[in-house]
């Protein structure tokens, strides 16, 4: 009988890093200010550290000028860019708060984050694909046009003060992103050196929202410590030095891009680069092919998308070795080409959530491949992990059960939301995942499903209660369920059954009309059944099990 309890601690000759992100910046520019830093292909940027490092204080000079306090939120909302990274460094060093806003929100969500947060300024990027943000923002907000950029006061967002806009052109009503530089003001490098001084390690430096099982997204509140520590030990992992080259096709706004890439790279004076604002797969091949990179990111379908580009063979991957693949589990065989015809020898799979800074668990570059293929490997540095069954209590190595997080990673909350955290965060500090998990006796971790019916499409991850809200919304729709259903490209698909008010009709072109203008495209039901009745419980409960059931059937 096994007796051994599912917990683990991990150790590190290497002691938490006790800074700030601004202060870890300058030390990366100061020890490698000729080293290439950054490549954006698509922006056509090539600048070393002390290239860099120059935007990036020039930016925060500038931002000084828009009568931002420390503590005060800044929102961006862009696709991958030279100007993200420029706005992650340059509010941390002017002692802000940066919002990730995730590029694919429609007008709906953009209002709720920027109220939750009280955003007071707003980096964006002027279109995107489909996306016209500053369109957005004008239908949001139509005064935005005749108002003097800085001096907006919105009845619809109360608080948003200024909005730069990544443009050549300029914008009405707002600052051009290249502008901002120049507003400093001329004392800017002792008031930035002011609030240098006074930044602690555990402030709160990063807003990431996660969607909320109450059907709107909460914003995790991340601090220095968290993030930098996270950031360096993921670098660890991968074996990083400044001789790394790492491809970076993973979105900024999310922890993977932020934390894992760019925050990886700069701690360890490896150069990062971007091939195109969003993921193409042909895209990226060129980039590691004549950036001679040798690390690459991505969640498992974009591997799969990269390995199956009909150009695949004629891309010279050969100094590739190492990298991360995360954010959905990874089917074996994807692992396993990513290693044989991807070069990637010393790839790695990470696992964590937005609220643990992300990653608790990491694969080494050593491990034996059975292991990295079939398991999220071992508990990171200087982080916890208890497996627990419902009642809390703590598992027998090699059974199911809730994974639970503690630690330096574990977030600072979410904001404006005590009750939502004291749902997530216990009194002994444990964060409760959600997640469904195995420890074996060597300690590697497998995650086998979710507490909850969260459903996981290419890597987003999608609450169901969220979409259903939406729904609900429509005059025509009576009630909905949304669940996931399996998908070969994305891992799992979202689909909705809905019924219809008495007497009223729609067709699912209608529905998926009506989801495009209000979620984002990856929230959009791909499956849409429109029904007389849904399978109950004698209590009268939704039965999502026997409608996903029969939706596989019938696809």
């Amino acid at each position: 009988m096994n007796t051994t309890a599912s917990y683990v601690c991990g150790t590190s000759d290497k002691p938490l890093i006790y800074q700030t992100l601004g202060n870890a910046f300058e030390q990366t520019v100061e020890k490698w200010p000729d080293k290439e830093a950054i490549v954006v292909r698509h922006q056509g940027i090539r600048w070393s550290y002390k290239q860099l490092g120059g935007a990036v204080d020039a930016f925060a000079g500038g931002l000084l000028a828009l009568d931002l306090e420390p503590g005060d939120r800044v929102g961006i909302w862009s696709p991958n860019n030279i100007e993200w990274v420029i706005a992650q460094f340059a509010t941390a060093k002017a002692g802000l708060i940066l919002v990730n806003i995730n590029p694919a929100y429609r007008k709906g969500e953009l209002s709720y984050t920027l109220k939750k947060v009280d955003c007071k300024a707003l980096i964006l990027a002027r279109e995107f694909k489909s996306s016209h943000y500053v369109g957005m923002l004008n239908e949001i907000a139509p005064t935005i046009t005749s108002t003097e950029p800085g001096k907006l006061e919105l009845p619809q967002l109360p608080q948003l003060r200024s909005l730069i806009v990544i443009s050549d052109e300029p914008v009405p009503g707002m600052y051009r992103f290249a502008d901002i530089a120049g507003m400093a003001p001329a004392d800017a490098a002792e008031q930035l050196s002011v609030r240098a001084q006074k930044a602690q390690p555990d402030d709160p430096i990063n807003i990431q929202f996660t969607s909320g099982t109450t059907g709107l997204p909460k914003g995790a509140k991340l601090t220095h410590f968290n993030v930098l520590n996270n950031g360096y030990f993921v670098g660890q992992a991968m074996n990083f030095t400044e001789q790394d080259r790492l491809c970076i096709p993973v979105p900024l706004y999310h922890c993977f891009g932020m934390v894992l890439s760019v925050l990886a790279s700069v701690l360890h004076g490896a150069t990062m680069v971007f091939p195109s604002e969003a993921f193409e797969p042909r895209a990226v091949l060129e980039a590691v092919s004549e950036e001679k990179c040798t690390a690459l990111h991505g969640v498992p379908t974009m591997f799969i998308a990269e390995l199956e580009d009909p150009e695949f063979e004629s891309f010279d991957l050969g100094h590739l070795r190492t990298g991360i693949m995360a954010g959905a589990p990874c089917p074996v065989e994807v692992m396993r080409k990513v290693i044989s015809d991807m070069n990637m020898k010393q790839v790695t799979i990470c696992y964590g959530m937005t609220e643990t800074s992300p990653v608790s668990f990491q694969s080494a570059t050593d491990d034996p491949l059975e292991k990295r293929v079939s398991t999220v490997g071992r508990i990171h540095p200087h982080v916890q992990v208890k497996i627990i069954d419902e009642n809390g209590v703590v598992v027998p190595r090699g059974t199911s059960g809730e994974l639970c997080t503690r630690g330096y990673c574990v977030m600072r909350g979410y904001w404006g939301d005590e009750e939502q955290t004291a749902e997530t965060i216990d009194a002994a500090g444990w964060l409760h995942t959600g997640d469904l998990a195995v420890i074996d006796e060597d300690g590697y971790c497998d995650i086998v499903g979710r507490v909850k019916d969260m459903i996981i499409r290419g890597g987003e991850n999608i609450y169901p209660r969220e979409i259903e809200e939406y729904l609900f919304q429509h005059p025509k729709i009576q009630e909905v369920a949304v669940f996931g259903v399996p998908d070969k490209k994305f891992g799992e698909a979202v689909a909705a059954w809905i019924k219809l008010r008495d007497g009223e009709s729609m067709d699912a072109d209608e529905i998926r009309t009506y989801c495009n203008e209000q979620i984002a495209y990856y929230k959009v039901p791909k499956h849409i059944i429109i029904v007389d009745e849904f399978p109950m419980t004698v209590t009268g409960k939704i039965q999502k099990f026997i409608m996903r059931e029969k939706t596989i059937e019938n696809l």
